[in-house]
């Protein structure tokens, strides 16, 4: 079958395969303990796995027109990244820094922080996740040029394999101005590394 015709699981499909999953880690899912487990992890991958519901590029449709010649740097940081690794459905962990250089429009920030929690309510990589969105903003709000850094604990490591608590990843995306222009790329990353 094609990816456009197959028939999506129900919840039914989903909390057998959860109580599968009880029963071949050595458990019973049949225990008054586990009873509603498959119900609650189904309901709680519905919602950590949100990202594949709605366009995240839809948050940065609505912007402002009217910024009084504002033509600096735009940079919201620490935007709480939760996402789940590709490889072990485990999850990654940490902060996001996402940063713009305005044409002639902004968007709300609240909008930046969307784009990047519905990007991160799916199964990547960090590395792809971070270049989805910087080139989403690229796309859709045009600017000059835009930066993402993305910091992140992935417990893939430091859960099971090389059991390296406190090790972090880090990646970034730079476009236009932002990668091309070395004093409007050195101010991205020191107004990142930079905190209050």
């Amino acid at each position: 079958m094609s990816d456009d015709t197959r028939m999506k699981p129900t919840q039914a499909d989903a909390e057998a395969a959860v109580r599968t999953l009880i029963e071949w880690a050595g458990d019973d899912p049949a225990r008054e303990g586990l009873l509603e487990t498959p119900k609650r992890v189904a309901k709680a991958y519905r919602e950590l796995f949100a990202g594949y519901e709605a366009d995240p590029r839809e948050y940065l449709e609505r912007t402002f027109e009217e910024v009084g010649g504002y033509d600096e740097l735009v940079i919201l940081k620490d935007i709480r990244v939760v996402s789940f690794c590709e490889h072990h459905m485990l999850p990654f962990l940490g902060k996001a820094h996402v940063g713009y250089l305005p044409r002639n429009r902004v968007v709300g920030i609240s909008k930046l922080a969307r784009v990047v929690n519905g990007f991160a309510r799916r199964l990547q990589i960090q590395e792809k996740l971070t270049a989805e969105i910087a080139e989403a903003i690229q796309d859709i709000l045009d600017p000059k040029g835009v930066g993402v850094v993305l910091v992140s604990e992935h417990s893939c490591m430091t859960m099971r394999g090389v059991n390296t608590p406190g090790s972090r990843l880090t990646t970034s995306h730079l476009l236009g101005e932002v990668r091309d222009d070395p004093r409007t790329r050195q101010e991205f990353f020191e107004l990142v590394r930079n905190s209050d």
